[in-house]
């Protein structure tokens, strides 16, 4: 079964800075690569932080009496802030830390719910030892919930009801609409329900399931389920 993770859909190739990257350096940085933030990294290659590109007008305007000239173009030539020595003007003056950072086997569902919480656009990837691996956008997770409507319906019958279940292609009706599954038949036994559904809500484009199956319950017992179409005189006797 296939689980998404962060690590299929990170960008490896990162664009970042080091504490004392000028200011005007990173302003040109996120300029070139049209990007709204950098991680910041230690001498171990360990996000330490990041800075974004709302960081620049923030701190400009703070020292520049409420003024925020052009893009992230320096003052009068000399790339400071009225008040503050160049030295001052760094990545590590500018970013928030700690860094709020995923893994790659974190999941794709856990990350989106985590950039809108903490309100990025952006993530920095890293391994056990907080390392830059990659980089995660909300476009990145955006692109796992575009899924064609039969591709996802084909994943769940190859995957879920044949490879999971060991049920012929035909067992189950399967409708996928705007990623929405419905589920609709008889399984063997009561228990493959919940096996099926859960299965089927993990898959990538997968927005939610309802399911209408029946099964006969544990013992053979006939139990009509509410959301069923199982008929005591399907299995009497």
């Amino acid at each position: 079964m296939k689980h998404s993770k962060v690590g299929s859909v990170m960008v490896g190739e990162v664009v970042s800075v080091v504490p004392s990257t000028p200011f005007q350096e990173v302003a040109e940085q996120l300029a070139e690569h049209d990007i709204s933030g950098l991680p910041v990294l230690d001498e171990d290659d360990r996000v330490v932080g990041v800075v974004s590109a709302t960081d620049l007008p923030a701190r400009r305007a703070n020292g520049s009496g409420g003024h925020v000239p052009a893009v992230y173009a320096p003052w009068n030539g000399t790339g400071t802030f009225p008040g503050e020595d160049r030295d001052a003007l760094t990545a590590g003056r500018l970013m928030s830390a700690p860094a709020v950072t995923v893994h790659a086997e974190d999941t794709i569902a856990e990350t989106a719910r985590a950039m809108l919480r903490r309100g990025v656009e952006r993530m920095p990837v890293v391994d056990e030892e907080d390392r830059l691996v990659g980089i995660v956008t909300r476009r990145d997770l955006l692109q796992v919930f575009l899924r064609p409507d039969p591709e996802i319906r084909l994943q769940v019958i190859e995957e879920a009801v044949v490879a999971a279940l060991g049920l012929p292609t035909d067992a189950i009706d399967v409708h996928v609409v705007d990623g929405r599954v419905t589920l609709e038949g008889r399984l063997e036994h009561a228990g493959q329900i919940p096996v099926l559904v859960k299965l089927t809500e993990q898959m990538d484009g997968v927005v939610s399931v309802s399911q209408h199956l029946a099964a006969p319950s544990e013992g053979s017992r006939p139990t009509a389920r509410s959301t069923g179409r199982w008929s005591p005189s399907a299995t009497a006797g």
